[in-house]
């Protein structure tokens, strides 16, 4: 992979890592119940495609 091509998927992972953040601030902030636990299993689910991405980025 070319090292454009690994900048550009560090980014998509740091993307993904911020909106992860957004998203659990907003769970525990202003949502109860069911939603509360959706919004956080999917916060989790980006935060950890993100952190996959930023390794395979550097490899």
């Amino acid at each position: 992979m070319d090292p454009m091509m690994k900048m550009w998927v560090s980014f998509v992972g740091i993307g993904l890592m911020a909106i992860a953040a957004v998203m659990i601030s907003l769970a525990r902030l202003k949502t109860k119940g069911v939603l509360r636990g959706i919004l956080s299993l999917t916060a989790f689910l980006l935060l950890v495609i993100g952190g996959l991405l930023g390794l395979f980025s550097i490899a």
